[in-house]
């Protein structure tokens, strides 16, 4: 059953009323039939469980309540304008676009920058309002109190190979598998890349013999279909034609994507908008990514039923 407020209103005049009848002419209502599961055998009195779901009720509707209170601040017909810096990620695009039919008071200017780190610097010089950037498991963005940030999402981190690979036929790739091939590294963010990325390695059992610090995407893709080596990349990466992009086997690797903001100088509303957006363009692009797609539905597939020896019973998949 999908609650709606109406419902939850009903529920509270039941229990302030102590009777059907009063609580439907209070709300103006004829008397509807009730759940058995909020009465008790004597009639219309709360059982434990109606309790607790009135208390709730109410707490919901009481944050109801002063949400409708809340109005949209004049418009003083001045522009606010928002510095935003990002590092290489498609939300960018999406993210501009909904703000500019979200918000058309609202003029961003955007900076593209590599490295995390470097964001974070521009932020606490001031030259920056709001940043997109990212970090990596063990080791969470620092920055001063000057700055806040919040997640948006953490998303595992693939592989793009070129489609004649010879590892190309299988679902994922485990990091040892690509011990022998070059790989295109990108440099230092300053947050902790690549030390992340070689330390995978290095519990995968090697170091990659040759790598190329590369980060163009474009010209990197183009490389990879060429042949001339593979790469760790974001699993909302679009791979053009001769690339494949997969799962490492494992998840040895993880990257959270963050907006980080200066408190004195973006307000709360406008915090909260812009995280907003980037969720659902992060969210939107994960859901047209096909890699992905597989990695969730393989990730949350019901383990198969064995014979007690590892291997599957008959009829299973």
């Amino acid at each position: 059953m999908e609650l709606e407020l109406r419902h939850l209103r009903v529920l509270c005049a039941i229990a302030d009323a102590g009777g059907v009848g009063r609580a439907a002419a209070a709300l103006g209502y004829t008397q509807p039939a009730m759940s058995t599961q909020l009465r008790s055998s004597a009639g219309v009195e709360l059982t434990a469980y109606g309790a607790q779901v009135v208390g709730r009720a109410r707490e919901i509707l009481a944050l109801s309540d002063n949400l409708a209170r809340l109005r949209p601040p004049r418009s003083s017909g001045a522009t606010r304008r928002l510095r935003l810096g990002a590092i290489n990620t498609p939300v960018v695009p999406t993210l501009l676009d909904v703000l500019r039919e979200a918000c058309p008071d609202l003029t961003v200017s955007v900076s593209s920058v590599y490295a995390t780190g470097e964001l974070i610097d521009l932020l606490e010089a001031g030259e920056l309002d709001v940043a997109l950037g990212c970090d990596y498991p063990g080791l969470p963005l620092r920055h001063s109190p000057k700055l806040d940030h919040r997640a948006i999402r953490t998303v595992p981190v693939f592989v793009a190979t070129p489609a004649d690979h010879p590892l190309a036929h299988r679902l994922e790739v485990s990091l040892a598998d690509l011990s022998e091939d070059a790989w295109f590294v990108s440099a230092d963010d300053g947050v902790g890349w690549p030390g992340a990325f070689y330390d995978a390695c290095g519990a995968a059992g090697f170091r990659p013999a040759v790598t190329h610090e590369f980060h163009m995407l474009d010209q990197l893709q183009s490389m990879i279909a060429k042949g001339l080596g593979v790469a760790a990349v974001q699993p909302t990466m679009r791979p053009v034609g001769g690339v494949l992009v997969k799962p490492l086997a494992g998840d040895p690797l993880w990257q959270r994507h963050l907006l980080v903001w200066r408190r004195d100088s973006v307000e709360a509303s406008a915090v909260e908008v812009v995280h907003h957006h980037a969720v659902r363009a992060h969210w939107q692009l994960l859901s047209q990514a096909p890699h992905f797609q597989k990695w969730v539905t393989r990730a949350y597939a019901p383990a198969r039923p064995t014979n007690g020896a590892g291997k599957a019973l008959p009829g299973t998949v």
